[in-house]
């Protein structure tokens, strides 16, 4: 069944991916961002290559005050409404340059969490209202426990996961999805440049089981599989030994 799907922060490298996952299977779209050439460019080649329909719209991650507005504009785009949104907005800065400099950390907090929560909150009032739809989120196996190589972006992450486990602990009785994705090393402009990364895989990868997660309804999504036990056992591990690691 076609659904109506507003992709937020859908310029990213596994956002396009995710776009033309959802594109190619029937879905309407509304994609969000703040480069407006880019984007209509984008939605252009989605509407060519898949015969989709694709709508644009404008989102600054840190205007907190625009995000209720464009979630309502996407909202009357469509006949019936939205039935879902997927929120790829992030940004991650070298863990050395935000320790050193709070305004780094301070940006990544709002762009990762903060942006999530002004605009998810919103949503899900919609969504509770009308006891129907789903929300999809990409966090990050960063978040899962704090390590020095990366604790300030993986903080931001770890705070949006349990944000999304809340959200979903208030909207199941209301019928509606909340479903978080946590993606390991992906061949993005984000990590390139980052050495040699374990299990890395590209945007598709990703974007493929957002797809998966997005028609099962499944709540935490470990992408690619492997990060899952990989991330439990790290998770495992007492806090006395974790400390001597280096990771």
């Amino acid at each position: 069944m076609s659904e109506n799907i507003l992709i937020v922060g859908a310029l990213s490298g596994i956002a396009r991916a995710i776009a033309s996952e959802l594109a190619a299977k029937g879905h309407s779209l509304v994609l969000a961002a703040r480069d407006q050439d880019e984007l209509s460019r984008t939605a252009a080649d989605l509407r060519v290559r898949y015969r989709a329909t694709v709508e644009t719209a404008s989102f600054e991650a840190l205007d907190f005050d625009s995000h209720p507005a464009l979630v309502d504009a996407a909202d009357r785009t469509f006949a019936g409404g939205l039935t879902g949104i997927v929120f790829c907005a992030g940004w991650m800065a070298e863990q050395d340059l935000a320790a050193a400099d709070f305004n780094i950390a301070r940006r990544m907090i709002e762009v990762n969490y903060m942006a999530a929560v002004s605009l998810l909150n919103h949503a899900a009032n919609i969504f509770e209202a009308r006891r129907r739809g789903w929300i999809c989120a990409l966090s990050s196996v960063a978040g899962d426990r704090g390590r020095q190589s990366n604790y300030l972006y993986g903080a931001s992450k770890g705070a949006l996961s349990a944000y999304l486990q809340g959200l979903r602990n208030r909207l199941t009785p209301a019928g509606v999805a909340v479903i978080t994705i946590k993606p390991g090393c992906v061949d993005t402009a984000m990590t390139y440049g980052g050495g040699k990364l374990p299990f890395l895989v590209g945007p598709e990868v990703i974007a493929r089981d957002v797809a998966r997660a997005i028609l099962r309804r499944q709540s935490v999504v470990y992408t690619p599989r492997i990060w899952w036990p990989v991330m439990t056992a790290i998770r495992l591990i007492p806090e006395m030994i974790f400390c001597r690691m280096k990771l």
